[in-house]
């Protein structure tokens, strides 16, 4: 019974001070404006670092993870540390602005996918027909029925195809612009269970220290940063922009139309600016792609 006992007293001892060392990061760190020092990733998977390795930080799941979610921070940038959190004995998860994308409640839609129409009675009942009639020119006229049918059923295909096509785009474009939003984080392991000194703010400090910048953050409490503001212009537009953000870079639109695209609905806007033409499409509110040509 003793060993059985002893687990239990530890155990009990420890949980308060994981939750006590907890509470002393997140008073530490939460509410301060830290700056960091590589692009992060725009989902919540984050960078992983860690600090007893010989190589702390790997560049190229860094890398992987920026190409396939895009960048959330951009070196350079401040941004507020939203949350602190110690993960068991495994790791500290250290969230700026939000944490990235990718946590409960988080939307990510699913695709859309065309439904395909069949070969309707209609076609069957033709089909079987000219394969029975022994009229040639009945033949060819029912044939020319046949094809008929066969032609706008593709079409119909094509134009849901096209429709589920589009669709899928604005997803994904609405997708990166709210992963862009949504913050990063790091993820402080250990490999052997977390050091005592793991869970202190010098430990976390030193950790980070080549990652991010420290000095002169705002105190606990303070509002978050701002964003850094978008380049002037032209030189300011991507794909993702939501449409009052656009026209907060080139002005209010020259010419202005919409057309339905099956069930979506298709915005062409126009701006003059810098000596070019801008020519964007939105869908959603959300800029999907643009054309530049000189004046």
């Amino acid at each position: 019974m003793r060993p059985t006992l002893g687990i239990l007293l530890a155990l009990l001892v420890a949980a308060p001070a994981a939750a006590q060392d907890e509470a002393a990061l997140r008073r530490a760190f939460e509410g301060r404006t830290v700056t960091v020092r590589l692009d992060m990733p725009a989902t919540s998977r984050g960078v992983d670092v860690y600090p007893q390795d010989g190589a702390p930080l790997d560049a190229r799941e860094v890398a992987e993870r920026l190409k396939e979610f895009g960048p959330a921070l951009r070196i350079g940038q401040r941004v507020m540390v939203t949350k602190v959190v110690v993960k068991k004995n495994s790791h500290v998860e250290f969230q700026l602005g939000g944490g990235g994308y990718g946590t409960l409640g988080d939307w990510s839609g699913s695709d859309v996918t065309p439904a395909a129409v069949g070969e309707s009675r209609a076609e069957r009942a033709l089909r079987d027909s000219v394969k029975s009639t022994g009229d040639r020119a009945l033949r060819t006229r029912l044939q020319r029925d046949l094809d008929a049918l066969r032609a706008a059923r593709e079409r119909e295909n094509a134009r849901a195809a096209a429709e589920a096509q589009q669709a899928n785009v604005a997803r994904e474009t609405l997708l990166r612009a709210r992963r862009a939003e949504a913050g990063s984080r790091f993820n402080v392991r250990y490999r052997g269970g977390l050091p005592a000194e793991a869970l202190t703010p010098d430990g976390v400090t030193r950790a980070l220290a080549a990652y991010v910048d420290f000095e002169g953050a705002a105190a606990s409490g303070a509002a978050p940063a701002a964003k850094p503001a978008a380049a002037p212009g032209v030189a300011g537009l991507r794909k993702g922009l939501l449409l009052e953000e656009v026209e907060a870079l080139l002005g209010p639109a020259a010419t202005a139309a919409e057309s339905r695209e099956g069930t979506l609905t298709l915005v062409r806007r126009t701006y003059r600016k810098d000596g070019v033409d801008v020519a964007a499409r939105f869908v959603s509110g959300v800029l999907i792609d643009f054309a530049i040509t000189s004046r």
